[in-house]
């Protein structure tokens, strides 16, 4: 039996992977000329590093299991990291208890009441009501309007614009405990990364669908999804068609549109789930910026709500690599604006936390984009969502809206490839 998966992400590979276990004769079709997704690598001045970056936390069980499966997991290294919060002008520890006593610009009972709601987060199994209410509900009910304002807003008004005060707080509430849990100690966060990074893990899945007769095919962006009788039959692409008793599309649901022209409908489906577009500018300096692996900002004078300093859990023999994101719809004026311009931009914001960062520091650069980044989800999200297993037989589609209340990332992807396959037939 024959299986078509769109998207050779970490999500569609996965798929295919296990499809391949429960003996299906599997084609993976990819628009990029690279596997990996949102974890392909590119050259960055002769360094090999991901196009956005991924960390991995103590929870991701999904990581772990395929890592096992392919053989990696001697490759998974473990790194004490920490975060920073720059706001009035300076740059303040941030994560543990310790940070928060000490951190300035909260009184003593918003502290308290702070680290008591992420405290409880960690501990909290589902998300339950937090489904029904905003992260701005949320936060407010236990820590003030203040405590909002200063520092939370700022952040959501960069990332999610006019959605700002409509995101889910079951969104952030899997945020804060997946962060909060990757700890060794109540003092000391945790993250991991696989050496040689997200590509260890790429190449390794298509080295195993390759050994047992898949196809992953680069430069194949599909243009229809075929369906008679109310079954998937296959999928076109590059002008060809491919046959299939079963497609999995892992593929932005944005893009689905013009594939499902022959299921009237069942596009209609999609068209409630809004993306936020990402223009990430990552720049390897000769320095340091900050300590930390992960820095939020709040600055008037800043348009990026963060950054994460890479070589902080990767180290990139004594340089640094810095990803900072812009955040933005796709069709908002900025988002075209010419890469060199993001660069010097990008370069000003790290200036502010860290005025001795210059431009003789600046060894490499590039500026990616992504036009349909990250999800908005607000308060009742997991109800619009459709099912994954389409009414179309055969047919599966999913992309990183579906982790909801989770957020995108490696062991997400890699739980969702393994159920898509798993609810497939056995074909031997």
């Amino acid at each position: 039996m024959r299986l078509v998966v769109l998207g050779a992400g970490i999500m569609g590979l996965a798929a295919a992977h296990h499809a391949l276990d429960r003996g299906w004769d599997v084609t993976v079709l990819e628009a990029a000329p690279q596997a990996g997704g949102m974890a392909a690598h590119f050259d960055l001045g002769g360094l090999s590093i991901e196009r956005f970056y991924h960390f991995i936390c103590r929870a991701d069980a999904p990581t772990f299991a395929l890592l096992d499966e392919l053989g990696l997991r001697d490759s998974l290294r473990w790194v004490p990291t920490s975060m920073g919060y720059f706001i009035g002008g300076r740059l303040h520890p941030w994560g543990d208890p310790v940070s928060l006593l000490r951190f300035p610009h909260l009184s003593l009972v918003e502290k308290l009441r702070y680290g008591l709601m992420a405290f409880l987060a960690t501990k909290r199994r589902d998300p339950g009501r937090l489904e029904h209410i905003s992260a701005r509900e949320w936060i407010t009910a236990w820590c003030g309007q203040a405590v909002y304002d200063k520092l939370w807003a700022p952040l959501f008004d960069l990332k999610f614009h006019e959605h700002a005060d409509r995101v889910s707080a079951a969104w952030i509430w899997t945020r804060l405990k997946r962060i909060g849990t990757s700890r060794r100690s109540l003092m000391q966060e945790e993250l991991g990364y696989l050496e040689g990074g997200s590509e260890t893990l790429v190449l390794a899945l298509e080295r195993a669908i390759a050994a047992r007769g898949g196809r992953v095919l680069l430069g194949q962006p599909a243009s229809r999804i075929h369906v008679a009788d109310g079954r998937v039959t296959g999928v076109t692409a590059g002008g060809e068609i491919h046959p299939a008793e079963a497609v999995i599309g892992t593929i932005p649901t944005p893009l689905l549109g013009g594939l499902l022209a022959e299921a009237p409908g069942l596009a209609d489906a999609y068209a409630t789930i809004r993306n936020i577009g990402v223009v990430c500018v990552v720049l390897r300096l000769g320095r340091s910026v900050t300590p930390h692996f992960w820095v939020n900002v709040s600055d008037p004078r800043s348009r990026i709500p963060g950054f994460v300093e890479f070589s902080n859990l990767r180290p990139m023999d004594g340089e640094a690599v810095v990803y900072v994101p812009y955040y933005m719809p796709s069709d908002h004026a900025r988002f075209g604006m010419d890469d060199l311009a993001f660069r010097d931009e990008a370069m000003e914001h790290l200036r502010i936390v860290n005025p001795a960062i210059g431009p003789e520091d600046l060894r490499s650069w590039h500026v990616g984009r992504l036009r349909h980044a990250q999800p908005v989800c607000p308060p009742g999200f997991a109800a619009g969502l459709p099912p994954v297993r389409t009414p179309v037989q055969g047919l599966q589609l999913a992309d990183t809206a579906f982790y909801y209340p989770e957020d995108r990332g490696v062991s997400e992807s890699a739980r969702f490839g393994r159920m898509m396959a798993q609810a497939l037939p056995l074909a031997r």
